[in-house]
């Protein structure tokens, strides 16, 4: 799994969602993210090991499951659509997001450019298309 702490975290929470371990109440949300130590049951004894994220994809041979981000599977093709065990949903936590300094946030620009523009069925078809269901937009 990613060693940094927000994929880490959401490697946790992803394997919860899966029902392959369970965490501490409270770990994994509200900004307290979770790492190994906070798993409170693991009823298949996996061995979560930590390793940088980019060399997750290189592993593969080596471990018998791993938990890489789209961007670092798509890079050494893979298909995330098709080589997963599991992959997380459109009410993920973690969806990327548009953000702008407060003194912008009613520019004209943003709405028209940042929001009408990311936000359409243009874009949301280009997404499905070219990384093949991989990447989910989240509006």
């Amino acid at each position: 799994m990613p060693n940094d702490p927000s994929n880490e975290n959401r490697a946790l929470l992803l394997l919860q969602t899966q029902g392959v371990i369970k965490l501490k109440a409270g770990a994994g949300t509200n900004g307290n993210n979770a790492t190994p130590l906070d798993v409170a049951d693991n009823p298949k004894k996996i061995k979560l090991v930590e390793l940088d994220a980019a060399q997750l994809p290189r592993t593969l041979a080596d471990v018998d499951a791993a938990a890489i981000n789209t961007n670092f599977a798509l890079a050494v093709s893979l298909q995330p659509t098709k080589d997963t065990i599991a992959l997380e949903d459109v009410h993920s936590l973690y969806a990327n997001l548009i953000a702008v300094h407060i003194k912008d946030k009613d520019q004209p620009w943003v709405k028209n450019l940042m929001i009408a523009a990311y936000q359409s069925d243009d874009v949301r078809q280009f997404l499905k298309s070219e990384f093949k269901g991989s990447v989910v937009p989240s509006f």
